[in-house]
């Protein structure tokens, strides 16, 4: 996203920030010592009014469904994992094809402490001011839309990775709360706890099995699968010389976007180089431990070519519902996909070797080949990571 598109997305516009309670917000703040550009001063503004709006409403909210919420069961998740831009949003559009799921809406996960009071009235009352693409992508945005649970549990109060968009300055270059074991035992405790909390809110408005979609759960398996002993993984991989610019270009835009510091960006290859390393670290320790019904793989490129057949699989391979119930649906989608516009990158031959060096586990593991020097990758749908 270039400057001139975060000024035609105007401070007052919705940022995720604008979900967090006083006793979430303020905190954060302190721990960047209120370290905020003088040109997002009315950003900063803007949030702790909201927060300050949502520590009287969720009180109210809880309140209001303390039955529904105590009685509350939700079904263990069907979890969508996957490294940033490696094709996670089009495996939960993918999934919402099938009316047997259900997944957290964009204002479910920027309200999670009240969505069940205010849903209705403020996604009618500030329709407008959702912007109609996501600022990252082509991606249509909107109060509806799916979206990830991380925004949700960030907002909650869990530590995350995510904390970093608003301050991305002052924030250090390794990932926060990616790999959760990593959390003193008090820490993940109440990280479970706040999953659970919004899996059981979520539940009071949609008893049908949720959909999670969230990149950092990738190196969460372990914690989630003794969570949730009947929960199934879908797990997507895809070229990492096409992952890497993608992702620093989606870091870059949410910076512009979502951050109340102006970042300048010096810092953030290395940060994508050490939560891919951190996150794949995880994910392969663990995954030994899940039974093969339960974590299916699909290679990106291998959806976008045949996305009907490769989802048909995973539907047999976790046994997670008849997919000829769903196989038109299925269909059409992928007769729309085929008219998604595509990204390109020029790699640097510094790139390609770092690249090759720091992930080269992974690139031999899932049988990735190094581009040349003079090669121009494409990232076939800046529209579906």
């Amino acid at each position: 996203m270039s400057n001139k598109q975060f000024h035609n997305y105007p401070w007052w516009s919705p940022r995720f920030w604008h979900g967090m309670s006083l006793n979430v917000w303020l905190p954060l703040v302190r721990t960047h010592h209120a370290k905020v550009s003088p040109s997002r001063l009315g950003l900063l503004a803007t949030i702790t009014t909201a927060a300050a709006f949502n520590s009287v409403v969720e009180p109210l909210c809880r309140a209001r469904f303390r039955r529904q919420l105590a009685k509350s069961k939700p079904s263990d998740p069907l979890f969508i994992i996957g490294h940033w831009r490696s094709g996670t949003t089009l495996l939960h559009e993918l999934l919402m094809l099938d009316e047997k799921f259900f997944c957290p809406t964009t204002y479910q996960c920027f309200a999670p402490g009240h969505f069940l009071l205010t849903e209705k009235l403020i996604t009618s009352a500030l329709s407008w001011i959702m912007p109609d693409k996501r600022p990252m992508d082509n991606v249509a945005a909107g109060w509806h839309r799916p979206q990830e649970d991380e925004f949700a549990l960030t907002n909650l109060g869990a530590p995350s990775p995510y904390r970093r968009m608003a301050f991305p300055v002052t924030s250090p270059c390794s990932p926060e709360a990616l790999d959760i074991s990593k959390l003193p035992p008090e820490e993940l405790e109440h990280w479970k706890h706040l999953l659970q909390t919004f899996l059981k809110t979520l539940s009071v408005r949609d008893d049908r099995q949720p959909v999670l979609k969230s990149p950092p759960h990738t190196a969460r398996v372990g914690v989630l699968a003794e969570m949730f002993p009947n929960a199934k993984f879908l797990h997507i991989i895809r070229d990492p010389y096409v992952v890497f610019p993608s992702t620093l270009r989606l870091w870059r835009s949410l910076h512009e976007v979502q951050a109340l510091q102006v970042d300048t960006g010096d810092s953030l290859e290395e940060y994508v180089y050490r939560a891919f390393d951190e996150m794949y670290h995880a994910f392969e320790r663990d995954k030994e431990n899940i039974g093969a019904d339960r974590l299916y793989e699909i290679r990106y490129e291998d959806l976008i070519a045949n996305p009907v057949d490769i989802m048909s699989h995973a539907y047999n391979r976790l046994n997670i519902g008849d997919f000829e119930k769903v196989r038109d649906h299925f269909e059409k989608q992928a007769q729309a996909m085929k008219n998604y516009k595509t990204n390109t990158y020029d790699l640097e031959p510094r790139l390609i070797k770092e690249i090759t060096t720091r992930w080269g586990p992974f690139i031999d593991r899932y049988g990735y080949q190094t581009p040349t020097t003079d090669s121009t990758l494409t990232d076939a749908s800046s529209d579906l990571a």
